[in-house]
């Protein structure tokens, strides 16, 4: 099967055909360590991951790059307010960010750079482009990329001029030369972070603007062209358009959006109950804060529960509706226990189909749990087989079922299981005897205990509530 995307460069959904099926390059920008990652950022990083492992089950080698923005204005306004250094407010919240994404399942990239450490590669391309008059040094000593210097910009985003303008929400200052002007390079002051640099005065002491960072980053670790670029749509102008602009002339390829990247994927904005997460309206929905009441599987599923490119309402209802989702596929696998391991082969096509087509993810979910319902029904190994590499691709049922459902762990629980197993006992008892108040009383014991009593037909099983 081949893989289609919808590339945002094109405006089409294609078929995916990498530059080398030997290996395939893979980047997606990453975040600004300066706080905790909300729901939306989660989302990039969650959808980024399904792509890389649905890429991995068809080309033998993928390399995938997601980047650490380590300096930013941000960044330095924190540090101010906190008074904490910027090196531990960074090393701080990108170990943050790193372990509530793994708790979402996401597997940590192949290559995860910081832009620190890119420095060096920033002002090189900086150079490149002053020496071929897409970017100017100001008299204040600022880099500024020269957007008329690219006839093709806006070709990502396929915005007027009046839209670039207006959607850079740039100042228009005199140092410019055209008002869609970009920085590339800007001095710091004495309290700030900075690098030596052949720009201005103060021996060039200064940091590099946002959008350089990536440029740098992806040739370094992927080289030119590279197969999929992507993020979320926020950054589809002007970031990502400002990244074409930088690399593309860098290198010559005025008139080739595709010399940078081939593909370019987004996805669609998170909303909190039908509202942009706003700062002024309260509603960030942070990442670490939603672990303290939902299981990671749980956050992940209910971000991938509708189609990656459309915007997703964020609520408790759609997220206790995808905890009840693996309530039910934890279930069946725990009706699998008994099942033995399958030893052959897995094609899993029909799973995979909807993947393939543009991460078609409510399909995909929509057969998922229909692989489950067969499973379970048939007991057959190969397809028990078949759901747990599903789920694995999927990013779901990686816990143990029992664990996951609250069953009973011997040594390992916090619960008194001699009065539990006791009263179990006692409870059967009285129900043999068809002394049903006693047995009612001993279930109202249980769930003052938060325990829950299933009856089943080899009999009593119990769980944490």
């Amino acid at each position: 099967m081949d893989i289609q995307l919808s590339n945002t460069l094109t405006g089409q959904k294609e078929t995916f055909t990498p530059i080398d099926p030997a290996h395939v390059r893979v980047y997606a920008c990453g975040p600004t360590v300066y706080n905790y990652a909300h729901i939306g950022n989660a989302r990039m990083a969650v959808v980024f991951d399904l792509l890389s492992r649905v890429l991995r089950t068809r080309y033998p080698h993928v390399t995938y790059v997601s980047n650490i923005t380590d300096v930013d204005d941000k960044i330095i306004t924190a540090s101010k307010q906190t008074g904490e250094p910027i090196d531990a407010i960074t090393k701080k919240y990108a170990d943050i960010y790193n372990d509530d994404m793994a708790s979402l399942g996401v597997k940590r990239p192949d290559i995860q750079p910081r832009a620190t450490a890119h420095i060096g590669d920033m002002i090189r391309l900086i150079e490149t482009l002053v020496e071929k008059d897409h970017a100017y040094v100001t008299e204040q000593g600022e880099v500024l990329f020269h957007v008329p210097s690219f006839p093709a910009y806006g070709g990502l985003s396929h915005r007027s001029r009046d839209e670039q303008i207006a959607g850079a929400r740039v100042e228009i200052s005199s140092h410019k030369k055209d008002p869609a002007d970009f920085v590339l390079w800007k001095p710091s002051k004495d309290d700030e972070p900075g690098w030596e640099s052949p720009f201005g005065p103060n021996n060039g002491r200064g940091r590099p603007g946002w959008h350089i960072e990536c440029s740098a980053m992806a040739e370094e670790h992927l080289g030119l062209p590279f197969d999929i670029h992507g993020g979320g749509a926020d950054l589809k102008f002007p970031h990502h358009e400002n990244e074409i602009a930088q690399s593309c002339c860098a290198h010559g390829h005025t008139h080739d959006l595709s010399a940078f990247a081939k593909y370019w994927v987004h996805n669609g904005f998170v909303t909190v109950n039908g509202e942009k997460m706003s700062k002024s309206i309260g509603n960030i929905t942070l990442v670490h804060d939603l672990l303290n009441t939902y299981k990671g599987e749980v956050l992940r599923l209910t971000l991938l529960s509708g189609h990656y490119k459309q915007p997703l309402d964020w609520s408790e209802e759609k997220l206790n509706q995808n905890k009840n989702m693996l309530d039910g596929l934890y279930q069946k696998l725990k009706d699998l226990d008994d099942v033995p391991d399958y030893d052959g082969t897995v094609e899993n096509t029909e799973f995979l189909a909807p993947l393939y087509d543009d991460l078609n993810t409510p399909k995909a979910l929509s057969i998922l749990n229909a692989m489950a319902r067969s499973a379970a029904k048939s007991k057959d190994p190969a397809m028990k087989a078949g759901l747990l590499q599903a789920g694995k691709i999927f990013g779901i049922l990686q816990q143990d079922p029992d664990e996951w459902l609250g069953y009973h762990h011997g040594a390992e629980s916090d619960i008194d299981t001699q009065k539990i197993e006791s009263l179990l006992q006692e409870r059967q008892e009285a129900r043999a005897a068809k002394n049903y108040a006693r047995a009612d009383e001993i279930r109202d014991i249980f769930t003052d205990m938060g325990i829950v009593i299933e009856d089943t037909a080899n009999g009593p099983k119990w769980k944490k509530a």
